[in-house]
């Protein structure tokens, strides 16, 4: 029996599924961290004194530092996953671009955008 090169239109239409969930439960995260970057929740630090103020500020500068940073990692990880429906649309999703091998159903599961078998993956280290 030959070895199996692609997965079957049943299989891809199961991984658009998850992806396009994951992508919404991204999306809404990503959208949390914007609204906590534009900081519209309103709290101010205009009735406290001068020196717990600048300390107010500068840890609201942090936070939304961190913020823009998660907001970041949270695009990137979106656009990692509508690259996976292109895939997808292509019939090449799940194809290791190392091995040309299939990467696990496993491993597309925990990692949906995927693009190396977990051989490959060790191997690039």
């Amino acid at each position: 029996m030959s070895e199996k090169t692609r997965y079957t239109d049943e299989e891809l239409e199961e991984f658009r599924q998850l992806i396009l969930d994951k992508i919404a439960t991204a999306q809404e995260a990503y959208d949390e961290l914007v609204e906590a970057i534009k900081n519209s929740y309103g709290n101010g630090t205009g009735d406290t004194s001068p020196t717990f103020k600048a300390l107010e500020e500068a840890a609201d500068v942090n936070e939304r530092e961190a913020n823009a940073r998660l907001a970041e990692r949270q695009r990137q990880f979106i656009q990692h996953l509508k690259a996976a429906l292109v895939r997808i649309d292509n019939k090449t999703y799940g194809i290791c671009r190392a091995t040309g091998k299939l990467i696990p159903k496993e491993r597309l599961r925990a990692v949906p955008h995927a693009t190396l078998c977990v051989e490959a993956k060790n191997n690039r280290r």
